[in-house]
């Protein structure tokens, strides 16, 4: 979607959803990774309960608006079943996903979070993450590169 057919509240709307959902994550203990190394093994559960409110809601409010909305509220459009395909990508994917915030208690958005409460050694976790990122993005490039020039099987 582009800047221009957004609605005029949508950038407003999104900032302020985006502060809300820091704001909770900071309160929650969720942006302090060794609250999250706790609740991983198994020794503070507290975040359970942070994360099933967060399902729980979240749940309600996609049923509710899908059921009394014909159109998304923040975009316009239809609301529509987006499918992908669960593969080998997001299998490993998950698994890299899974164990880095295994090792590290961070994850994306509670790294952002923990940023905001003042956590600056946060950065390098970060750094790590925008660096996957980027050697992730490389080796896709790579792949897709290789697939081009590889001539199809039967030609």
């Amino acid at each position: 979607m582009s800047a221009s057919t957004r609605r005029p509240l949508f950038t407003g709307l999104i900032i302020i959803g985006g502060l809300l959902h820091g704001f909770g994550l900071a309160y929650s203990g969720m942006a302090r990774p060794e609250i999250v190394l706790d609740f991983l093994q198994l020794e503070d559960l507290g975040l359970l309960f942070v994360m099933g409110g967060a399902a729980l809601v979240m749940g309600l409010a996609i049923q509710i608006a899908t059921r009394v909305l014909q159109t998304a509220p923040l975009t316009g459009t239809d609301y529509a079943r987006r499918e992908k395909p669960f593969d080998k990508k997001v299998i490993i994917g998950g698994t890299i996903f899974g164990v880095g915030w295994g090792l590290s208690g961070v994850c994306p958005g509670a790294g952002y979070a923990s940023l905001g409460i003042g956590n600056y050694n946060i950065l390098w976790a970060i750094a790590g993450m925008f660096i996957g990122a980027y050697a992730q993005g490389l080796w896709r490039a790579h792949r897709s590169e290789t697939a081009r020039e590889t001539p199809a099987t039967g030609d």
